[in-house]
């Protein structure tokens, strides 16, 4: 699917189509929808009857064993798609039972070397789809960039990732990036009303703006998991943070948050946010993530150093590159909300 956002980047990239680089790597903010642009890419490159910068036709051979996910012609590489059983390798996760992945694994990329090397089955382009790129470690990126450095004949690569500068510099250096847009407030709310979406003016402030990712917190237990944790931050005031800290630790360990895989990175992302619009309340007396609490944020922030604000900010950047495999799930809990805590007790 390409979003209405996203055609003037799929015309310029189609318009290409026989002079497209062995790499592309889609760059932009969660939720933009990247991931839905790289697969419809994928979809094209396989379909064996659109012609031009028209999407897929949907209907051919190519199209319908895409569609079904067995097109012999076509992986996608993310965390957790391999269907294979092995040990772990230097440098992989060590994944808990029921937990979903959260990192590629080296053997993902190693199994590519086989298929980019035989021939496609179809007589057309080879399709190697890994999303999200900044998934991979140091080994499974090193393990990439030999594929890259010489790339097959017909072989295409798309990287998607949210943040490029997370990614080896040698990696990027053999990708043409592509940064896709972001849609303005008219664009966004007129899709998430078509897709039904109810409330999307606040979902959309929430998400910074992105569609897609309002889209999906409104679905599933994002709206309520939300929800709760405004009412927790704002208990903060009373409330004990180390408490919250376990009450949270015990959410996450539901078996709803599990199996939606709802987790720490979306508490720093929120959290971060919630800090984000206290800054903006001290400097600019509004707030942009969270306009339904701006009446609570500017009390907050009357008791909050800008300095304080700002180093609490920080440090939550620096949580965000652990989040998503914590060592010690509890103290992060307890460190992330203690420093905010001693921000609004003051």
């Amino acid at each position: 699917m390409i979003f209405e956002w996203q055609q003037a980047a799929w015309q310029g990239l189609l318009g290409r189509l026989g002079q497209l680089p062995h790499a592309i790597l889609l760059g932009g903010q969660p939720g933009s929808g990247k991931s839905e642009f790289a697969l419809a890419l994928a979809q094209r490159l396989l379909c064996e009857a659109a012609q031009g910068a028209a999407e897929a036709c949907g209907e051919c051979d190519g199209c319908r064993w895409f569609l079904g996910a067995n097109h012999p012609d076509y992986r996608l590489v993310a965390p957790g798609s391999d269907d294979f059983e092995a040990e772990a390798n230097e440098g992989d996760e060590a994944a808990e039972p029921g937990k979903p992945a959260t990192q590629i694994r080296i053997e993902q990329v190693r199994a590519l070397a086989d298929f980019v090397t035989v021939g496609a089955v179809r007589q057309g382009v080879r399709v190697v789809v890994i999303d999200p790129a900044e998934a991979m470690n140091h080994h499974t990126a090193n393990a990439l960039l030999k594929l890259l450095e010489e790339p097959p004949a017909r072989v295409q690569f798309i990287l998607v990732s949210d943040a490029p500068r997370r990614l080896l510099p040698t990696i990027l250096s053999r990708c043409r990036q592509l940064a896709l847009p972001r849609p303005d407030a008219t664009q966004a709310a007129r899709w998430l009303a078509a897709e039904g979406v109810v409330e999307a003016e606040r979902l959309l402030a929430v998400c910074g703006g992105m569609p897609v990712a309002a889209r999906d917190l409104a679905g599933g237990i994002g709206a309520d998991a939300h929800a709760r944790f405004v009412r927790d931050l704002l208990s903060l005031e009373r409330a004990d943070p180390v408490a919250l800290a376990g009450a949270w630790e015990s959410w996450l360990k539901t078996k709803d948050a599990v199996g939606a895989g709802f987790g720490v990175p979306q508490l720093v992302d929120w959290l971060q946010r919630w800090v984000a619009d206290l800054i903006l309340v001290t400097q600019a007396g509004r707030v942009r993530f969270y306009p339904e609490q701006q009446k609570a944020l500017t009390a907050l922030a009357a008791k909050a150093p800008l300095p304080a604000l700002l180093a609490c900010y920080n440090e939550l950047q620096r949580l965000r590159r652990v989040a998503a495999h914590p060592l010690n799930l509890r103290l992060l809990l307890d460190d992330m909300l203690l420093r905010y805590a001693r921000l609004v007790a003051r």
